[in-house]
């Protein structure tokens, strides 16, 4: 059976939510979840019924959001620290965290290690389209600072999990840039260009728009401009609604319009958009599995980043990864 190791300590609002999410999770999928963490604090949160269905180990530290990301490698009694180091030694197959990001990226990619061919791991998130399939975007904040070589990386890795988790037969992969024709892009786009032309699926440059109507699978770009992009647009889904809310208020019409419309189109709409559905994002390019959620998740976020685990698990996209590195090379 799979093992999850959860950071429980991890997150804004401290190890209760992350436990109701792992109680949901186990209500609807069999693993074994490893809490770790402070154990007189989760099993005060931790319903009686599922004491023996989940494994407990001791964690006397947190990594706070104000702390520094390579605190996690000198804390080691650390909730992240002991979570990782779990994935390390073979008695967990995936880590989880809404915690302080960049300790969790930073304890995964040295303990945990990186994948064959793999220079820097990337941070991938799902993106809602009008297409068929949600749109893969990485990185969005693991590589602030990126090579044309990272940016192949990020493709073949995109590439490889759309494949085995999206399961998109031929996905197709584009990079962002400033416009569509193959001479747009800045000295990094236009030198990773020739590169990403390895892959089977790319089909060169794509524009911001791109992103959201559906023209392609996966778009690579660095994590400066992934992670300005991925806030952006929740900034942007946020003002829509509440734009729209004031609308609907001032007006009787549309407020029987949207009472109509409640059930079948502002639900889905929401579920299409909302970030609780995917939990979090995978770090890509690390020997194992490692599910990064936003500080402030839901149990919801919390029990879909954990079937995310369980699925990269399952999909062994991993090997994948490293064919399509061998093959690009």
């Amino acid at each position: 059976m799979i093992r999850i190791a959860i950071d429980a300590m991890g997150g804004d609002f401290g190890p209760e939510p992350v436990i109701e999410g792992v109680v949901q999770a186990l209500e609807e999928r069999k693993f074994i979840p490893i809490l770790v963490g402070d154990k007189e604090e989760i099993l005060s949160f931790l319903p009686p019924y599922y004491v023996d269905k989940v494994e407990i180990v001791e964690a006397s530290d947190v990594i706070d959001m104000s702390d520094a990301a390579t605190d996690a490698l000198k804390r080691k009694d650390s909730s992240i620290y002991k979570a990782v180091e779990l994935v390390r030694e073979g008695q967990a197959d995936a880590v989880m965290s809404a915690g302080h990001s960049g300790a969790t990226m930073t304890a995964a990619t040295l303990r945990i290690g990186r994948l064959p061919g793999i220079s820097k791991p990337g941070l991938a998130t799902l993106m809602p389209s009008i297409g068929k399939h949600k749109t893969l975007v990485l990185d969005v904040g693991s590589v602030t600072d990126c090579k044309p070589q990272n940016l192949y990386e990020f493709g073949a890795m995109g590439e490889a999990y759309a494949e085995k988790i999206l399961g998109i037969s031929s996905p197709t992969v584009g990079l962002l840039s400033n416009g569509s024709e193959d001479s747009k892009g800045n000295e990094l786009t236009k030198a990773t260009f020739p590169l990403l032309k390895n892959l089977k699926g790319f089909i060169g440059n794509v524009e911001g728009k791109d992103i959201f109507n559906g023209k392609v699978n996966v778009i690579v770009c660095d994590g400066f401009t992934g992670n300005i992009l991925l806030k952006t647009s929740e900034g942007v889904v946020a003002t829509v609604f509440d734009l729209m809310k004031q609308y609907i208020r001032k007006s009787l019409p549309a407020k029987i319009g949207a009472f109509m419309m409640k059930k079948k189109v502002f639900v889905n709409m929401k579920k299409q958009i909302d970030k609780d559905e995917y939990g979090g994002a995978p770090l890509l390019g690390l020997k194992g599995c490692a599910i990064i959620s936003h500080g402030a998740s839901s149990p919801k976020a919390i029990k879909n980043a954990i079937f995310q685990a369980i699925r990269y698990v399952e999909s062994d996209v991993n090997t994948t990864i490293e064919k399509r590195l061998s093959e690009g090379n």
